[in-house]
């Protein structure tokens, strides 16, 4: 490795080393990020919540929430700065060029082809992910283990964190390959229309696990239970009804066996569509409450918000993989991160993401923008359908239960947040709870 640092410090070319700019930037994001960090811990830092959240929080309440988005705040920029730290001394280090040599010759030594670079890839990423579990434990049992049980949220036990851990390197071990290696095969074998082939096989794999995670990956870890015959269950197949929504199955998850923290979702394709509640959410809040949340959830499909989505992330996948094109043969951007003897394709697109990453943050940026934009219209439609009263109050509930942010920086959202700030979405249905009077 320290070889590969030598060649690095080299007289480079006259053109700017593509390592460099991708070091500047993450430098400039971060420093970026950090200037919003500290405007949001002097939001999070005074001393009482917004007026239209004062009666939602006695001042005791109003501290444990203050003092646990405090200690995630800490652990947020440490783990940031530990992120910055040790991704440059990678790209510094040539870990890279270093981990695929390596991977070749463990390729060798089971006695395979050290050329094919499909088991190259496979090698190199399985590696990659190995290292990137290894690195993150410690940081996952702190949050775990040390924020979230000191301020009541984790219910996970050691044995049921490790079994999950199992499972997840199992799951790995077993979708990794397949993904990685047909991904390769198709980078390998289809250059005039590359960036269309990538996209239908990303699109295919995308569909496929869409269809096989609620099914097959999430009941290894969480049991879904259908939610038993009753009020509640009458509520919801009503509001469905009224709506033509092609509800076939619903759900209750034993979400409180590792948090406090509540959530519900829905899924499917077509005309087989599926709710799943949290059991914490129907412990938190009332029926009526509930099914105002559902009626937020339901406003995302009636208004296609989920369609339009995945259309526009496409569209954009599509033009990514498009620009990939100009620059996978490119000797530049190989040489610059110390790929001066091998030039494979897998590992072009691996630096291409890099090299990419401003045009990422601005799409990141306008994405949150857009999610900001369909979750205003879905409350906007549960208060049309009669629910806001209730969705006010299912999320004054939700937001002190799970102890969110009270006073939130306006700059920090807008960069960092795909859902409004509480106070924001409270203001937008009060409005709008006006104007269907």
């Amino acid at each position: 490795m320290t070889g590969l640092l030598w060649q690095w410090e080299e007289p480079q070319p006259k053109y700017l080393s593509y390592l460099r700019l991708v070091l500047a930037f993450g430098a400039a994001v971060f420093a970026f990020e950090s200037y919003l960090d500290w405007r949001q811990l002097k939001a999070i830092q005074k001393l009482r919540p917004p007026k239209i959240l004062g009666d939602s929080y006695d001042k005791a309440e109003y501290k444990k929430t203050q003092s646990y988005n405090i200690d995630k705040w800490y652990f947020g920029k440490y783990k940031g700065l530990w992120s910055v730290c040790f991704s440059t001394f990678i790209l510094l280090a040539g870990f890279m060029p270093f981990l695929w040599a390596k991977s070749a010759s463990l390729v060798a030594r089971v006695g395979l082809d050290p050329k094919n670079e499909i088991y190259v890839a496979i090698t190199y990423e399985l590696l990659e992910s190995l290292q990137g579990l290894i690195m993150g434990l410690p940081w996952s049992i702190y949050s775990t283990f040390v924020i979230e049980q000191r301020h009541g949220f984790n219910k996970q036990t050691p044995g049921l964190f490790v079994v999950d851990i199992l499972k997840s390197i199992g799951l790995g071990i077993v979708i990794l390959p397949l993904f990685v290696g047909g991904f390769t095969f198709v980078l390998q074998n289809t250059s005039p229309f590359i960036a269309l082939y990538l996209w239908l096989f990303i699109l295919g794999i995308q569909v496929i696990a869409l269809t096989i995670y609620p099914t097959v990956i999430a009941p290894l870890f969480n049991k879904f239970d259908p939610l038993p015959e009753g009020p509640l269950r009458h509520a919801i197949e009503e509001l469905a009804g009224s709506l033509k929504f092609p509800l076939r199955k619903l759900f209750v998850i034993d979400g409180s066996k590792r948090s406090a923290h509540s959530n519900a979702y829905m899924y499917g394709f077509w005309k087989n569509k599926r709710i799943v509640l949290f059991d914490t959410l129907i412990e938190q809040c009332s029926q009526e409450e509930v099914v105002a949340v559902l009626a937020h959830e339901l406003g995302h499909w009636k208004l296609s918000h989920t369609t339009k989505n995945f259309v526009l992330q496409q569209g954009i996948l599509l033009a990514n993989l498009g620009l990939f094109t100009f620059a996978r043969n490119s000797p530049r951007l190989f040489n610059s991160f110390g790929f001066t003897e091998v030039k494979p394709a897998f590992i072009a697109f691996t630096l291409f993401q890099l090299i990419s990453s401003p045009v990422d943050e601005v799409i990141g940026f306008f994405n949150n923008m857009l999610s900001r934009k369909f979750e205003f219209q879905a409350d906007n439609f549960a208060v049309e359908l009669g629910h806001a009263s209730e969705l006010q109050g299912a999320l004054r509930k939700l937001d002190a239960k799970n102890k969110s942010a009270q006073n939130v920086d306006h700059w920090y959202s807008t960069y960092h947040y795909s859902h409004p700030p509480l106070v924001e979405r409270l203001s937008g249905i009060q409005v709008e709870a006006k104007k269907a009077q």
